[in-house]
């Protein structure tokens, strides 16, 4: 579309046909968006999902839906019908790159497979976001981010111990699928660059969070013992926890060098643990870790967390308090790197999200275009992009292959 209605960037000139819903297909796209992609939201006539999902609005949207749509355009098509079939091949053609979550198979029964559209544009990028991928014997199940959690094991590390296994509460199934799919789509351009050729990029929830477990997962193939659940700690560094104070607040520290228990125990008024034969260092620290926690809780016991922090932060102790979301998001720093925006409507809304983690030395950033509604840009899209004349975007109203229909 015009220049002028795409953010700056260092995307800018990358178009993206974004036809994702829910969290992790359009958590990725934003990611583009915020970096200057045109990104084209193709939505059903009915519209995102989350556009209705409750408890919170602002106008008609969800405060849901506007926390991962923003820097984007709409454009409501019925896949069903071959007009809108048409569309969104041509579409494709006139686009970079293709960003959906549908299940395995499903555009291929629609004619709009990669296959079908790279054989007329060969360097378009795909990238799917799927539960378990375009292969395997769960290829067709449907996910969702907790179904991803459970089944990578990463809840079975969540929790207390002894206690359920519990969901993160950032929902990492989600948001680590759409991060490793903005990685993908860059790593396509670039080979992309060279070759002139695209790619299918091929995410899978699970996998991504079989890769997010890390050490864990090397713990145990190392060791063939699954680890436990992490609690308010860590599997090898016994001051690396949170502890409860005085006031009730919870101090978190990590505590990992020699100096830092050293430095530690002076902050806490505990001399005598330097002493002690059983913490010595990591090792027997972490050998008698059952025997430490209740020391070092009874120390934090005797001060507000409030107290705490600031001395610990002195002695070039990592510790932090554990922030309520009212706490983070009012943090003066959290404000100062502009991590909460505000957006603007073009009929007075207002709502404010998180903002975007990638910063540029020297660039300021750009305000964010406030998330579509439904269909908000079709007809510019259908003409700028497409090509199409008024009569040709008057028929497909008519004959409803474009939307909105609430």
């Amino acid at each position: 579309m015009t220049e002028e209605a795409k953010p700056a960037g260092p995307l800018s000139g990358l178009r993206v046909v974004d036809l994702t819903q829910a969290l992790a297909g359009p958590y990725a796209t934003q990611i583009l968006g915020d970096l200057g992609a045109e990104v084209i939201k193709v939505e059903a006539p009915e519209g995102d999902i989350t556009r209705r999902l409750p408890p919170h609005f602002i106008g008609k949207e969800s405060a849901y839906y506007l926390s991962v749509n923003r820097n984007k355009h709409s454009i409501a098509i019925d896949l069903k019908a071959e007009a809108g079939k048409t569309l969104m091949r041509d579409l494709c053609a006139a686009s970079d790159a293709v960003f959906e979550n549908f299940r395995p198979g499903v555009l291929d029964r629609l004619g709009l497979s990669y296959a079908a559209l790279s054989a007329v544009k060969p360097g378009l990028i795909w990238c799917s976001i799927s539960g378990f991928g375009q292969e395997g014997p769960y290829r067709d199940r449907p996910a969702y981010d907790m179904i991803v959690q459970a089944m990578s094991g990463s809840m079975s590390i969540t929790g207390e111990p002894n206690g359920p296994a519990v969901r993160s509460g950032v929902p990492l199934g989600d948001i680590a699928a759409g991060l490793y799919a903005v990685i993908g789509l860059l790593a396509a351009l670039e080979e992309r660059r060279r070759t002139g050729r695209g790619k299918f990029v091929d995410v899978a929830m699970l996998d991504c969070q079989v890769a997010m477990l890390s050490y864990q997962a090397a713990y145990y193939l190392a060791s063939g013992k699954a680890p436990n659940r992490q609690g308010r700690g860590h599997d090898s560094i016994p001051t690396y926890r949170s502890f409860s104070c005085r006031d009730g607040h919870e101090v978190v520290i990590t505590a990992i060098t020699e100096r830092m228990w050293q430095q530690l125990c002076r902050v806490l008024e505990r001399p005598a643990l330097l002493e002690d034969p059983r913490f010595q260092n990591n090792e027997l620290r972490f050998e008698h870790r059952a025997a430490l926690w209740p020391l070092l809780e009874a120390a934090f016991a005797e001060r507000d967390a409030a107290q705490w922090v600031p001395a610990l932060i002195e002695a070039e102790i990592p510790a932090a308090m554990v922030n309520t979301l009212h706490e983070s998001l009012n943090d003066p720093h959290v404000q100062h790197r502009n991590m909460v925006i505000e957006l603007a409507g073009p009929a007075g809304e207002h709502a404010r999200v998180a903002g975007n983690p990638i910063k540029f030395r020297g660039q300021d950033e750009t305000p964010p275009a406030y998330p579509p509604a439904l269909g908000e840009d079709q007809d510019k899209i259908l003409t700028e992009v497409l090509g199409l004349s008024e009569a040709q975007i008057a028929e497909l109203r008519r004959s409803n292959v474009i939307g909105p229909r609430r």
